[in-house]
């Protein structure tokens, strides 16, 4: 099948087992919608739910988790507002392919610029996401001079789906590693004829990225990340600002009380994936707690847009298949990292190491901003900052 994207000729060696090469290595447009009948499912489990009974602990209190008063409001409008078609809509006007890697069916939106010299950038999403969070950063990113900004910021975009999330297929065996996954994103770049490009990823999409950036250094142009992987000594902290201060205490109270979801994904992830895929109410309060945790009390996300993530994450049964990366791969790679480096640092991320110790792993530093107001998924939470930080870095790169 001949592509319409360009540097066909450049592709590379995938497997569907080591040493061969994928059968069919074509790039092929995709577009998805639900049928009905999985809305009509949806429904009608939302208003067959069974709420647990209440400890008064007050609607506000999320020590203990999701309050029940919220998840209501929220499976109420799920069930009687939200239009889920209006997302479906959102998503199919963006140009997407698929492409077979490494024996996997492999999703991306795939948006090239109308300006020239365009970045090749790749985007990787994390959990509990999927590429819904990169919606409102796409048009400032391909076509900035239509958003207020200069055509030289003009990047061509390959958003992926990480292998059992949304759109890609989900693993059947294991071994699909944060290693095996950069691997694809390199062969996934190399079909759609970018030699060269830039890689940007928050969660566990920096975690992805920096492998990427690793095995093919001399094919990045810069790499771009709102949460760089890079621990230090968290009982010495004289030397941080107030700022780093309040980012490693973020960071400590993390590990204490909000860790709790990395260890059943990691040592259960079957007995956590039984409950994800059988209700959809159960679902939404594991992805809804961490937003609620990990974004800027001053920001405002919009019921519609949170439960599109939701939603396509239901809908493609891929609560299970995502949370399954924790236990593929448990222990981030420490190894340096010497690619020109650029990092955007949101004052309510979750992970944000001081700039003493980002500096220690990466050795090439370029950019490092404290940004004024944000958290864990800048994309989705703060579009404008994020795309601001990912401008000012490749400009500095380009």
């Amino acid at each position: 099948m001949e592509s319409r994207y360009p540097g066909q000729s450049l592709l590379g060696a995938g497997a569907d087992e080591p040493g061969k090469p994928d059968a069919d290595r074509s790039v092929q447009p995709f577009r998805k919608s639900f049928p009905q009948s999985q809305i009509t499912d949806l429904k009608q489990r939302l208003k067959r739910v069974r709420w647990p009974h209440e400890v008064n602990v007050g609607d506000d209190n999320w020590s203990q988790g999701v309050p029940l008063s919220y998840m209501r409001t929220l499976v109420q409008y799920w069930t009687t507002e939200y239009d889920w078609e209006i997302t479906q809509s959102k998503f199919n006007s963006i140009a997407q392919v698929q492409t077979r890697i490494d024996g996997l069916m492999i999703h991306a939106f795939h948006v090239r610029s109308r300006h020239a010299n365009a970045i090749p950038l790749i985007l990787t999403h994390g959990w509990p996401g999927n590429v819904l969070e990169f919606l409102n950063v796409i048009g400032p990113l391909t076509d900035p001079t239509t958003y207020g900004g200069r055509a030289e910021d003009a990047f061509h975009l390959v958003i992926p789906s990480i292998p059992g999330f949304g759109f890609s297929e989900r693993p059947t065996d294991p071994g699909w590693t944060v290693e095996r996954i950069a691997s694809a994103w390199a062969e996934l770049m190399t079909r759609l004829g970018y030699p060269k490009f830039g890689a940007q990823g928050g969660d566990w999409g920096s975690i992805i990225s920096t492998s990427l950036v690793q095995q093919v250094p001399e094919r990045i142009i810069g790499f771009h990340t709102n949460m760089p992987w890079a621990p230090g000594d968290l009982s010495y902290t004289a030397d941080l600002s107030a700022r780093e201060q309040f980012g490693v205490n973020r960071f400590t109270d993390y590990i204490a009380t909000g860790s709790a979801y990395v260890a059943l994904h990691n040592t259960r992830p079957r007995t956590a994936g039984l409950l994800l895929a059988d209700s959809p109410v159960a679902q939404a309060a594991w992805i809804v707690e961490k937003l609620h945790e990990w974004v800027d009390p001053r920001s405002r996300i919009e019921a519609d847009d949170l439960l599109g993530i939701i939603t396509l994450t239901w809908l493609t049964n891929t609560g299970a298949s995502s949370g399954r990366l924790y236990h593929e791969s448990p222990v981030p790679n420490m190894d340096p990292v010497h690619v020109p480096a650029g990092f955007s640092m949101f004052p309510y991320g979750v992970i944000q190491f001081p700039q003493s110790w980002v500096e220690n792993r990466f050795k090439d530093v370029r950019l490092f901003e404290e940004v004024e107001r944000g958290g864990h998924y800048a994309a989705f939470e703060v579009p404008d900052l994020f795309v601001d930080g990912v401008r000012k870095f490749f400009r500095l790169v380009r």
